[in-house]
């Protein structure tokens, strides 16, 4: 390139500079490509496609975020940042009334929502629907106490179970909302949709029975494999045990190893349970331990069942591939591919996969979600989306994140 075009390269970008319009057109100059991009601050049109883009439709569902100050409820909120349809209006969380969500989650600080207020003080006349992100055993006298027009979904466990003595059994309290739990609808989506489209409550699923029932539910309705000497090891990333303040979960503790906790008595098993004997039309019993790793988010579940007799690893494949060939969230990875947490980081997709055992008539099943996502508030926003009427990959189709 002579000096002659350089000078006129560095005046024409210097001017461009000045006057905010760089253009993202290629220039050709003397066989060479030139690419000058704007820059978006100083751009007026630009800018004004950015507004257009974030605007919401005339129709917007007034959305209240109960618990925003969690890891389910930040997540909910960036899910919701270019949601078309949904936009937030009220959030409460007690410890940080009077702030805005930028000062207790930095990376929301660019999204123009309204402050924290604590739940007594909050306003549900100008709400639709609400995601309720509040810790177990506090959320039942809060819902049922909401105004009856307001559309529901729950991410605590407390409506998960519908057998209110088993959750006193399991949480050591007794349900103080027994006749609301008789109209809550589990949501496991991929399961229970036709349910969640027309519920008023949605209990949204635990990460770790996700991560579970989506693979065993179709084989275990196939009749393919045997309902006895299921065991389950599942591994999570930190944020699955919550934001609260905990000596466990401090990171001396966790890092550079594995935390096993819950043994034998986890809160999960009666609601995996739950789920895999309504599929069955008979009680189930599962072996569940659970872990912790040493990461921020990300869930496994390796699960080890026997098939039933004269069933093949081909058998267990083809019937998860006809279950889940046409959804969006779920996926059959080819045979032989191993799923692992670091591909669905981020997003609302569960991968799985089945291998042979070594050991005759026994089969290994691997699955893997974002536990924030899929495991929590991705799986929430597809319900609302069902209960709402809009498609329910709505502000889901995030990609995952890697590295």
């Amino acid at each position: 390139m002579s000096s002659a075009v350089l000078g006129s390269v560095s005046m024409d970008v210097g001017l461009l500079r000045k006057y905010g319009v760089l253009s993202s057109r290629p220039r050709q100059c003397d066989g060479y490509m030139l690419r000058v991009r704007a820059s978006e601050a100083s751009t007026p049109r630009i800018l004004q496609s950015r507004k257009e883009r974030s605007h919401k439709s005339e129709n917007t569902v007034r959305i209240g975020v109960l618990g925003a100050s969690g890891y389910t409820g930040a997540e909910i909120i960036r899910l919701l940042a270019d949601h078309p349809h949904f936009g937030i209006t009220m959030m409460t969380a007690d410890r940080k009334a009077g702030q805005p969500i930028g000062s207790v989650f930095p990376h929301l600080i660019t999204l123009d929502l309204p402050d924290l207020v604590a739940i007594k003080d909050a306003d549900f006349s100008d709400v639709d629907a609400v995601f309720c992100c509040l810790p177990h055993g506090t959320t039942q006298e809060i819902i049922k106490g909401l105004p009856a027009r307001l559309k529901i979904v729950d991410l605590s466990a407390d409506f998960r179970l519908r057998n209110v003595d088993e959750y006193e059994q399991w949480y050591g309290l007794p349900h103080k909302a027994p006749d609301l739990q008789q109209k809550a609808i589990y949501g496991l989506t991929e399961v229970s949709r036709d349910d969640i489209r027309n519920a008023r409550l949605v209990a949204n699923p635990g990460c770790y029975p996700t991560s579970i029932q989506l693979p065993l539910v179709p084989l275990i309705k196939g009749h393919l494999i045997e309902l006895r000497n299921i065991i389950i090891d599942a591994k999570s990333g930190i944020s699955g045990a919550g934001r609260g303040a905990k000596e466990a979960n401090l990171y001396t503790e966790i890092s550079e190893g594995i935390h096993s906790y819950g043994i034998t008595k986890h809160r999960h098993v009666p609601e995996i349970e739950q789920g895999l004997s309504d599929a069955s039309h008979s009680k189930v019993t599962v072996s569940f331990t659970p872990h912790l790793m040493p990461m921020s988010r990300g869930m496994q579940s390796t699960i080890y069942v026997e098939m039933a007799p004269g069933v093949t690893i081909d058998d267990l494949y083809q019937q998860l591939m006809s279950t889940y060939e046409s959804e969006e969230f779920v996926r059959l990875l080819d045979k032989g591919a191993v799923p692992h947490t670091r591909h669905v980081c981020g997003s609302n997709y569960c991968f799985m996969n089945v291998f042979q055992d070594r050991i005759p008539g026994r089969a290994i099943i691997i699955s893997v979600i974002d536990n924030l996502v899929k495991g929590a508030s991705g799986q929430a926003l597809q319900n609302l989306n069902l209960m709402m009427g809009f498609p329910e990959n709505t502000g889901l189709q995030y990609q995952p994140l890697f590295p």
